[in-house]
């Protein structure tokens, strides 16, 4: 038996996917409501705004990134983080490509944008805490410096990868700055 989502998880779902491969221009309540499946007007009704919309889709990414997270085993070496930074990589670029582009059409956009700006900081800043603990539990001298290095590169490669179709492997980089923001093992 398919069961349908509810209109909103279903208009949101599509402003992920209408974002991340169409770009932010394509980016209207006719569009999602047509992409979801929606009756004409139904996005409006959840999201009034393109404001409230874009705020939508912003905390729909931040609450994926936090539940994949949560789903995943703890790493317990910088091995296992890497691999798991890796394995997040392919992801990311691979089958969730589509969100991934959308929030960095996201962070772009919130450079114009203070409340946008507002929720895409909360979202990262969830992460950066997650990464935090985490690499203090791996020995790092200063686990939110370490972890804003890692973040930043990881950040960096996801960039490229996605707008210029960067083919690079990952591993090597996040190995160096994983490496080097634990420090040696303790």
């Amino acid at each position: 038996m398919t069961t349908i989502a509810p209109p909103r998880r279903r208009a949101l779902d599509a402003a992920v996917d209408l974002l991340g491969t169409e770009g932010l221009r394509a980016l209207t309540h006719g569009r999602v409501d047509e992409r979801a499946g929606l009756p004409r007007g139904s996005t409006s009704n959840y999201f009034r705004t393109r404001t409230a919309l874009l705020a939508g889709v912003s905390d729909e990414l931040a609450a994926r990134d936090l539940a994949a997270l949560a789903a995943a085993p703890e790493p317990g070496s910088a091995a296992d983080f890497v691999d798991m930074l890796c394995a997040g990589f392919a992801q990311a670029t691979g089958p969730d490509r589509a969100a991934t582009t959308a929030r960095l059409a996201l962070f772009l956009e919130a450079s114009h944008d203070a409340d946008l700006r507002g929720r895409v900081n909360r979202g990262r800043d969830a992460l950066i805490d997650w990464g935090e603990r985490m690499a203090g539990r791996l020995g790092a001298a200063d686990a939110r410096a370490a972890m804003l290095a890692v973040a930043g590169t990881y950040e960096g490669l996801l960039l490229h990868a996605i707008a210029r179709h960067d083919p690079a492997d990952p591993r090597p980089t996040l190995a160096l700055v994983v490496d080097a923001a634990l420090g040696p093992p303790r």
